[in-house]
């Protein structure tokens, strides 16, 4: 699914026209509801050009540099981050997604159709160890609590070596809960998000990205099995 990382405030630039009048609510929106439409939404498609500039899209040229094979996106919205990568002719990067929008937006930059896949992250068909690599950026923390759990055991399944997971989590250090600003998203600890990749790895490293808001700070989850 394209849930990135969800468009707040940096400092005290506005990234989305629609975000200047929404307040931070934790009580009023269910943890078990998502809703998707904002991923047919143009204006956040455009969002999605920008939002990663300085720094995960950085990072995640320093995770792939030194990789070889193939190499799945999850929630691979507009197809940014696979154009970002296809400097690297070692490594073929697929994509997918639960926005067929968003995809004719992959293809429309010029990513190969045959790479890219619509499909709901928690269910993909690809065959076990059908990727070298796979990673998520700023997605996991828009699914359900079941949903990450879902998709990190799909993660797992279609992956041979490593896969990582770039999410935001809480400046407190407390498990904040489902907040809500422009997209409904889990505001937790880092004990938190290691629980739920320990389901399905032997091995998990916590690095920290530059990515950062008023509430969170991003980290990278890099997952490996014994």
């Amino acid at each position: 699914m394209v849930f990135l990382s969800r468009v707040r405030r940096l400092g005290d630039k506005w990234l989305h026209p629609l975000q200047k009048n929404l307040t931070l609510n934790r009580q009023a929106f269910a943890p078990n509801v998502q809703n998707l439409d904002i991923y047919w939404d143009p204006q956040f498609a455009q969002v999605l050009e920008t939002w990663g500039d300085g720094n995960v899209w950085d990072e995640i040229q320093f995770l792939m540099v030194n990789c070889r094979g193939t190499v799945l996106d999850v929630a691979c919205g507009t197809g940014k981050t696979i154009a970002l990568l296809s400097k690297f002719p070692e490594i073929v990067v697929y994509g997918c997604d639960i926005s067929d929008f968003l995809i004719q937006k992959a293809v429309d930059r010029g990513i190969p159709p045959g790479r890219l896949k619509i499909c709901d992250a928690t269910r993909m068909d690809y065959a076990d160890g059908f990727f070298d690599y796979s990673y998520s950026i700023g997605s996991l923390e828009h699914f359900t609590v079941d949903g990450i759990s879902q998709v990190i055991s799909e993660c797992y399944r279609t992956t041979k070596f490593i896969s990582c997971h770039q999410v935001p989590v809480s400046r407190s250090g407390k498990n904040e809960g489902w907040t809500k600003t422009l997209q409904s998203f889990h505001n937790n600890s880092v004990e938190w998000w290691l629980e739920k990749f320990a389901r399905s790895y032997d091995k998990v490293r916590v690095l920290d990205s530059r990515w950062q808001d008023d509430i969170s700070v991003g980290k990278w989850f890099v997952c490996t099995s014994a």
